[in-house]
């Protein structure tokens, strides 16, 4: 059928209905065929793996563009395209969506979702949608769910799950888990309670939330102490659960990344905190959390736990450990050990940056001891490395099951100062700024102004030693990486645009192309009619658009880019017939 309608949200114009769309189902996602990149990190354990090999460390060097399609949105694209048997959708900033043939680049609809027109967020992005039986599903700035046709985009059903007003609003990818479509919003700068909320597939109704921060009567609540002058700080502490999280099928068990303190200065709200900064197991029936790992008690730097480690079995003392690996925003790289049971048990931590306000981790426990004149208070200056936006922020590492290496997109030798303030002017979850700092007075510098910042790190699981490092000079790394068993890592997010293909063994430099903007989306793989296709959206903004200005900006070598275009481009590569 070949038609152009609104449907009756007046959201979607459908250039060609797609025929012979192939649900999906539980089994698929569990199993990820490398023909498909179903989920935003590839496969339920989080590994940005594809085991697709007709691109080889012998061919890439010949690897050019077939297709490529512009947005025309601005902003910072950060959803990987996704793709169901031929049919790739992308998110986009403003919350589009786009279907489209993943062979040709030819559009089947475009979903336009209906903000607000007084909507104002931190930041406008998408980072992906949700695959589950003949749908899709995307979450909106407006704190709503909303499942499409995945046919024709035209929106089945809605649900409300924050209040953007409050600071409420959503930018993760949701994630499909037996049925239930989970997601949880951003609000750590507002004063918002984090959550995590499951909505039935079927009909947009609440399955369950939990909160990340325990209220009273709850295990960890006892974290939040009653004193000072904001003795009930746990109801708009922070907590965002605002990242897709891993699942593991065979035990039944989530994994979810908590996020940062709110406000930043934890000597506003004394405590260990949980779950601020941890990662935390959870039941995927009823959410109830069945255990966590803290990187960090009473989170002081905006250091937030986002991104779920990784499902990563290593080897201790001689035997196999079933693991979670997860270099952190704190700047170091954690092994931890995962049960049927979801208790969640330290292995060790090594520092993959510069990090001067831990002098130590507890061998045993992994609790840091710190180092207070680098710990932020309120009523005076602190500095600390790594910055707020940690040795590592959102963009996704990658592990090789073939070279047993995780892969670090990395920013070291970036720091900060801030002075801390108490906001009795601001009501927390308000919808207004409410992190204990002035923006404007917020000072980021290089650690040593001679140094470069972005990497890319190559580290063995094993041994727990870094392999290869590569260095981008001055310029942020903010790049998620794809590995691949063709024995390549591709990776962006440099201010010079470029994506490139990296030996996985030695870090050696296999082909470079030059992208209309930089791309901090995730690079993904996938197969059509027997052809392994590599694609990614460009797309420069928000939080890498600030951080290189301002870096920029006091450069006095004029070796910074400080000119990066701007504008949405997917880009799809492939080799020559």
């Amino acid at each position: 059928m070949v038609s152009s309608y609104a449907s009756a949200a007046g959201l979607t114009k459908l250039t060609k209905e797609i025929e012979d769309y192939t649900p999906v189902t539980q089994k698929r996602l569990n199993e990820a065929n490398p023909k498909d990149w179903l989920l935003p990190k590839g496969n339920y354990e989080g590994w940005m793996f594809s085991e697709l090999q007709q691109i080889n460390k012998k061919n890439v060097k010949k690897l050019t563009p077939v297709w490529t399609y512009s947005t025309n949105l601005d902003s910072g694209h950060e959803a990987p395209a996704q793709i169901n048997n031929g049919v790739m959708f992308v998110s986009t900033p403003y919350n589009h969506v786009i279907a489209l043939n993943a062979k040709t680049g030819q559009v089947y609809w475009r979903y336009k979702h209906d903000n607000p027109y007084d909507l104002s967020v931190m930041h406008n992005t998408s980072r992906g949608i949700a695959l589950w039986d003949d749908k899709v599903y995307v979450a909106g700035l407006d704190g709503t769910l909303n499942a499409l046709d995945a046919k024709t985009g035209e929106r089945i059903c809605q649900a409300q799950i924050g209040d953007w007003s409050i600071g409420a609003y959503i930018t993760s990818a949701p994630t499909p888990v037996k049925g239930k479509i989970l997601v949880g919003p951003s609000g750590g700068e507002y004063g918002v309670r984090g959550f995590l909320e499951a909505m039935d597939a079927e009909t947009c109704e609440q399955a369950w939330r939990t909160y990340s921060v325990p209220g009273p009567g709850e295990p960890g609540h006892e974290t939040w102490k009653k004193q000072g002058k904001r003795p009930d700080a746990w109801k708009y502490g922070g907590g965002s659960m605002w990242m897709p999280g891993n699942y593991d099928p065979e035990a039944d068990i989530l994994y979810w990344g908590v996020g940062n303190g709110s406000p930043w200065l934890g000597d506003q709200r004394p405590g260990d905190n949980l779950y601020v900064a941890s990662s935390i197991a959870m039941d995927p029936d009823n959410g109830k959390i069945k255990g966590h790992f803290q990187y960090h008690y009473n989170d002081s730097w905006d250091w937030a736990a986002m991104n779920a480690p990784m499902l990563v079995n290593f080897k201790q003392n001689g035997k196999t450990v079933k693991g979670l690996v997860s270099p952190q925003r704190n700047g170091y790289m954690y092994w931890l050990e995962r049960s049927d049971d979801g208790e969640i048990g330290y292995v060790e931590g090594k520092p993959f940056v510069k990090n001067n306000a831990f002098k130590s981790l507890n061998k045993k426990t992994g609790r840091p001891t710190y180092d207070y004149d680098h710990v932020p208070v309120t009523g005076k200056r602190v500095d600390y490395c790594p910055s707020l936006w940690g040795g590592k922020n959102w963009p996704y590492e990658s592990y090789n099951p073939q070279t047993g290496m995780v892969y670090v997109p990395a920013n070291d030798n970036v720091c900060n100062s801030f002075l801390g303030k108490f906001q009795d002017d601001v009501e927390p979850a308000s919808g207004q700024f409410w992190a204990g700092i002035d923006i404007p007075d917020l000072d980021v510098y290089l650690d040593d102004p001679n140094k470069g910042v972005g990497q890319l790190q190559a580290w063995n699981i094993n041994s727990r030693e870094k392999v290869w490092q590569h260095d981008f000079g001055k310029t942020m790394n903010w790049g998620p990486v794809l590995s691949t068993a063709g024995g390549i890592v591709f990776g962006a997010g440099t201010n010079d645009r470029i994506l490139r293909a990296f030996d996985a063994e030695s870090g050696e430099v296999l082909w470079e192309f030059p992208l209309n903007s930089t791309a901090i989306a995730p690079p993904v793989s996938y197969e059509v009619d027997g052809k392994q296709y590599i694609a990614i959206t460009a797309g420069y903004g928000v939080d890498a658009h600030w951080t290189n200005s301002v870096l920029a900006d006091k450069d006095e070598s004029g070796e910074w880019i400080a000119d990066v275009p701007e504008g949405g481009v997917i880009w799809v590569f492939a080799l020559p017939d």
